[in-house]
C-alpha cells in the first residue's frame, strides 16, 4: 500500500500482531480509508507503544512471560504495560483466587476501538479519532468484513421480553433474557455508548441515550479498574435496560450462553454492528431464537413496525384490494435478528415474537466463541500455540474440550490448520501410528 502513503514499521508491527487475534485491523484499499486507519493508530499509540503492543501475546500470560517476550525487564515493561491498559491497547485480568494479574493484546473490535470512546475525557482528540474512525470504517468494506464477514460473530441479539407472545414465555432461555443477566451478574459497569459518542462529534448522533452500554461480571472487571465505565446497582441497569426497550433500542450481548461480558443497547443509525448489515448486507449479530409472527386481522397496515425495525427487515406491501389500509408487513427471516422492536411499536400486537424453527447457535463460552472465529479465519494455530506464549495444562483441556464439541467438519479443518500428532490424537481418540 506504499503508493497510498507511508506508516512507521512499529504500527505495521501492531497490525500484523492484531492479525493472529481473532479480529484485527486490516488495511484497507482506498485511499480515504487508508489515510483515517493511519491515522487511528497514531492518535492511539505512540510508536514506542505500538512496538511494545505488537510483542503483546493474544491470549493472557504472566507479568514475567511477557516480559520475556519484549526483552524488557519486569520492573521496566509494568509502567509501560499499565499505560496500555489505561488506553484499552492491551488488556488485563486478575484472578480472584491467586490475585495474579496477566496480560494480552487488545482485538479491534470488541477491543480499543470501542474504549478509545468510552471515556468522555481521557487526553485523546475525540474529534479527531471520531472522523478518522469513520473514514477508516466507511471508506470501504475491509473492517467491516473482518469483523462481522464470518459465521461465528461478535454479539448476539436478545429478543424483547415484552413482545414475546404468551405461549413463547417459557422458552425463553435465562441466558436469552437481559433481564436475567443484569439479575445474575456479580458486579455491572455502565459507559458511553462508543457508536453514539462517535456519532456526536460527527453531528450525527440520535437522541437515543449515549451512557447506555453495560458491562457485566467478569466483563465489568476491567473496564471498572481502568475508568471506562462507572460501577452501578443492579437496580439502575434494570432501568436502562426499561428505557432502552421504551426508545426501541436493541438489546445486544457477547455472542456465549455461559457469563456474557456486556449488553449493549443499540440504535440502528449509530450502531457500527447494525449498520455492517444495512450497509453491507452482512449477518453481523446472531439472531435471537424468535421471529415476529402477524395476526393479519389485527393489523391495520400503519406501517409503524416497518418503520422502527432498526435494520430494514420489515415492508409494508399491498394486500387485498391494494389500498394503504389493507398493507401489511412483510418479514425477510434471513434479514431479521429477532430483537423484537418492531413486534413492540405495535399497539395492536398483531406481531408478536415467536420461536424460530430452528434456534440459531450459540457458542457455550467465551473459549468456544474464540476458538470457533479463530478457525474461520485460519488461525486456530495462533490461538493454541500464540508463538510460544506458553499455556498451561489447563487452557490446553479447555480449548481440547472445545475442539472436541465442534462438529466433525470442523474437528477436520482445525485438525488441518494445527497439524499436530497431539491435537490431532486429542480430538478423534487415534493411536499414534508407529514409526
Amino acid at each position: 500500500m506504499g503508493h497510498i502513503g507511508n506508516v512507521k514499521d512499529e504500527y505495521r508491527a501492531w497490525v500484523q500482531r492484531l492479525a493472529a487475534g481473532t479480529t484485527g485491523a486490516p488495511e484497507p484499499a482506498t485511499p480515504g480509508a487508508w489515510e483515517g486507519w493511519r491515522e487511528v493508530l497514531e492518535i492511539l499509540c505512540t510508536p514506542e507503544q505500538a512496538w511494545l503492543a505488537s510483542r503483546l501475546p493474544v491470549l493472557p500470560a504472566t507479568l514475567e512471560k511477557v516480559a520475556a517476550r519484549t526483552g524488557l525487564s519486569a520492573r521496566e515493561l509494568l509502567p509501560k504495560l499499565e499505560a496500555l491498559c489505561d488506553r484499552g491497547i492491551v488488556l488485563d485480568l486478575i484472578d480472584p483466587r491467586t490475585g495474579e494479574t496477566t496480560y494480552f493484546l487488545a482485538p479491534s473490535v470488541i477491543g480499543f476501538f470501542e474504549f478509545s470512546m468510552m471515556r468522555a475525557h481521557d487526553g485523546l482528540p475525540k474529534k479527531r479519532l471520531a472522523e478518522a474512525m469513520e473514514a477508516y470504517f466507511r471508506g470501504d468494506e475491509t473492517l467491516a468484513r473482518e469483523v462481522f464477514g464470518f459465521a461465528t460473530q461478535v454479539g448476539r441479539a436478545l429478543v424483547n421480553e415484552e413482545s414475546l407472545d404468551d405461549g413463547a414465555t417459557p422458552e425463553v432461555l435465562d441466558w436469552e433474557r437481559a433481564t436475567a443477566l443484569i439479575r445474575e451478574a456479580r458486579s455491572i459497569g455502565v459507559s458511553l455508548c462508543y457508536c453514539r459518542h462517535k456519532a456526536q462529534h460527527l453531528g450525527q448522533a440520535c437522541d437515543a441515550p449515549t451512557e447506555n452500554c453495560l458491562s457485566i461480571g467478569d466483563g465489568a472487571g476491567f473496564v471498572l479498574r481502568r475508568g471506562f465505565a462507572r460501577p452501578i446497582e443492579r437496580s439502575e441497569a434494570l432501568q436502562i435496560l426499561d428505557q432502552a426497550r421504551e426508545r426501541g433500542l436493541v438489546q445486544i450481548a457477547d455472542n456465549v450462553r455461559s457469563q456474557p461480558s456486556y449488553i449493549c443497547n443499540c440504535c440502528g443509525c449509530c450502531c457500527g454492528q447494525l449498520q455492517a448489515i444495512t450497509v453491507y448486507g452482512l449477518h453481523a449479530v446472531n439472531p435471537s431464537a424468535f421471529v415476529p409472527r402477524l395476526s393479519g386481522e389485527r393489523c391495520s397496515g400503519c406501517g409503524l413496525c416497518a418503520k422502527a425495525c432498526p435494520i430494514c427487515a420489515l415492508e409494508l406491501v399491498p394486500a387485498g384490494s391494494g389500498e394503504r389500509r389493507d398493507a401489511r408487513p412483510r418479514i425477510d427471516p434471513e434479514r431479521c435478528i429477532g430483537c423484537g422492536v418492531c413486534a413492540s411499536r405495535c399497539a395492536r400486537k398483531a406481531l408478536r415474537m415467536a420461536p424460530r424453527e430452528e434456534r440459531p447457535y450459540v457458542p457455550l463460552n467465551t473459549v468456544e466463541r474464540i476458538l470457533r472465529q479463530a478457525l474461520e479465519r485460519g488461525r486456530l494455530a495462533n490461538f493454541v500455540f500464540d508463538e510460544g506464549a506458553g499455556r498451561g495444562s489447563k487452557f490446553f483441556n479447555r480449548v481440547l474440550k472445545a475442539l472436541g464439541d465442534l462438529p466433525p467438519a470442523k474437528r477436520a479443518l482445525a485438525n488441518e490448520q494445527l497439524r499436530s500428532r497431539f491435537v490431532r490424537v486429542a480430538l478423534f481418540a487415534m493411536r499414534e501410528p508407529k514409526e
